[in-house]
């Protein structure tokens, strides 16, 4: 009624008297005025209500509101349903309304959707928890039946990402009403929006049994290249498509929160065999906080006495700095391996990156009177951008809390520094290389690159050789977003285990000796001689995990059949 009446700029008191002419027989206990009703409750909708509504209208702004208002109510008068479908909106917690976030805290945290799997304590805005997560629950919770079934088309990282998804994934309510998985349906190849690249998946829920695993997983994938088109219907999707079945279980069988691992179900037993936690620990690279621009530094010219002439690097930065020139002492400054610099069996860094962090204690800054008196020219360089260094999100939300220093770097510690490093790409797919000294300096990775502290040459060439094999790629892209920002995270080692080295285990030695061939083969481009390499790597790796030939064959067959060639699970 609202709607319909500012449509015709209804004045206040005709639009009472519509809402007491078609609803007055049903409201029982309001009084029935003539010509307009008085009573104080009428006055309070015609001023809090439709009179705020009426102006928003005149001034142009009034849009949607009567519908918000609309939606907002009915989850109080339509019931329960046997069924629903939907779409609700992907936006994350962080970029969600400040006061939103506040007056939903309660709600998020009711339903406890925000991540934290193995039994630990999660907080909000320490990880992405993402809205859909959220209605879900609220949906399944209020507005399904016992026995019904929601089908809601979600983020695929629900699904397949720690720590966000943790909580989504224990497919329990409040009231401690489970939610079965029907089952999944994967379109992330598909690009189903328009415009968009959002990895699309859709659920299957039933309210009132629990989730048993394996659940059924379907992945569609396109019978040529090219885009669909929004508008093709179903039956054209179909015959452009296959569905390919696979079955989704928890990576670690003792958490059911832990994320999904996709695979055919005659390879699903040999994959689970090569995960299990690792005796490695993997490191994020250096972060700057978002102010790369005043760190990452090109070497002008090395000067008389020691010091170095450099230029601050602004090209394709996020945030813009003015360019600089300027004399600085050498002794902060590192090698910087970019994510451009690493690929597979090779890995040389393109740029420079002053590192002033505490040298007895690199996870804090280095003292600010300490840095002013030793290294004086570093400090009036850093000092030209201080506004900015306080700016960052990165100084502001965390080094500001526990530091005073304005030019901190974050994920930084002694792993940083350690001479020998396995290092690999974070974002879209993992391809791993050794690095040692560069110019008689430890080179220091970027946030994009991953990267594992080794004692030896050795060591990590060893794990490089295991981190690049078939198999250990197909276990990871079974239960990672494969080309997502997150493929090659640190979280590779939580899900899948590479033997601690030993130097008198025969396989590790080997698998040293073969890694190095391989960035050997990949310096001078003989891709022969590396596919052989890696073809008797492969066949150590499964050894080294456990797995017969015929295990590692129906693996690699995954992993390189019609069915997944130039697909983005198996590469």
């Amino acid at each position: 009624i609202a709607g319909e009446a500012l449509e015709v700029n209804l004045p206040a008191e005709a639009f009472l008297e519509r809402v007491w002419g078609e609803l007055g027989p049903k409201l029982v206990g309001l009084p029935a005025p003539s010509p307009a009703p008085s009573d104080d409750r009428w006055a309070v909708l015609k001023t809090q209500f439709y009179e705020p509504l009426l102006a928003l209208h005149r001034r142009g702004l009034n849009g949607i509101w009567t519908r918000i208002l609309k939606n907002n109510f009915a989850p109080l008068v339509v019931g329960q349903f046997d069924y629903i479908v939907g779409n609700p909106p992907w936006i994350n917690w962080e970029h969600l309304p400040d006061n939103y976030r506040q007056r939903t805290r309660g709600i998020w945290e009711r339903y406890r959707i925000m991540g934290g799997g193995r039994g630990g304590r999660p907080r909000l805005g320490a990880v992405k928890v993402d809205i859909a997560a959220l209605m879900t629950y609220v949906v399944a919770d209020k507005l399904i039946k016992l026995g019904g079934r929601l089908g809601f088309v979600v983020t695929q990282s629900l699904l397949k990402t720690a720590g966000a998804g943790a909580g989504f994934r224990r497919f329990r309510l409040p009231d401690d009403t489970p939610l079965k998985v029907l089952q999944a349906e994967d379109f992330v190849t598909l690009q189903p929006f328009e415009g968009a690249s959002n990895r699309t998946a859709l659920l299957l829920l039933e309210k009132g049994r629990p989730t048993e695993y394996p659940a059924a997983y379907f992945v569609w994938r396109k019978k040529a290249q090219g885009r669909l088109s929004p508008e093709a219907s179903l039956s054209e999707v179909r015959a452009a498509t296959e569905r390919i079945p696979l079955q989704a279980v928890p990576v670690e069988a003792e958490d059911p929160t832990s994320p999904w691992l996709t695979a055919p179900e005659a390879t699903l037993p040999a994959i689970q065999k090569i995960l299990g936690p690792s005796p490695y620990k993997a490191h994020q690279g250096v972060n700057t906080g978002g102010l790369n621009a005043a760190y990452w530094v090109e070497i002008i010219e090395r000067l008389p006495g020691g010091d170095v002439l450099v230029r601050n690097i602004t090209e394709g930065a996020k945030v813009k700095l003015e360019e600089v020139v300027a004399r600085i002492e050498p002794d902060l400054l590192y090698p910087l391996l970019r994510g451009r610099d690493v690929q597979r069996w090779r890995a040389q860094p393109s740029a420079w990156i002053i590192v002033p962090q505490n040298p007895n204690a690199p996870t804090r800054a280095y003292p600010e009177e300490n840095l002013r008196i030793e290294y004086p020219k570093t400090y009036a360089y850093l000092k030209r951008f201080e506004a900015a260094l306080r700016s960052r999100s990165g100084y502001k939300q965390i080094l500001s809390k526990r530091e005073t220093e304005f030019y901190g770097l974050m994920d930084i510690g002694p792993y940083t520094f350690r001479e020998w490093k396995v290092v690999w790409t974070r974002i879209a797919k993992i391809e791993a290389a050794v690095i040692g000294k560069y110019e008689e300096k430890p080179v220091v990775p970027q946030e994009t690159v991953t990267l594992v502290e080794c004692r030896s040459r050795e060591e990590a060439h060893y794990i490089a050789a295991v981190v690049n094999s078939a198999l250990f790629q197909i276990a990871v892209s079974s239960y990672s977003q494969e080309g997502g920002k997150s493929m090659g995270s640190m979280h590779i080692l939580e899900f899948t285990c590479i033997p601690l080295y030993d130097p008198s285990n025969p396989i590790h030695v080997r698998l040293a000796e073969l890694s190095m061939e391989a960035h050997a083969a990949a310096a001078a481009e003989d891709m022969r001689e590396l596919a052989r390499i890696e073809e008797e790597l492969c066949r150590l790796v499964g050894r080294l995990l456990g797995l017969s030939d015929k295990e590692v064959d129906a693996i690699r067959g995954v992993g390189s059949s019609a069915e997944w060639e130039d697909s983005e699970y198996f590469m």
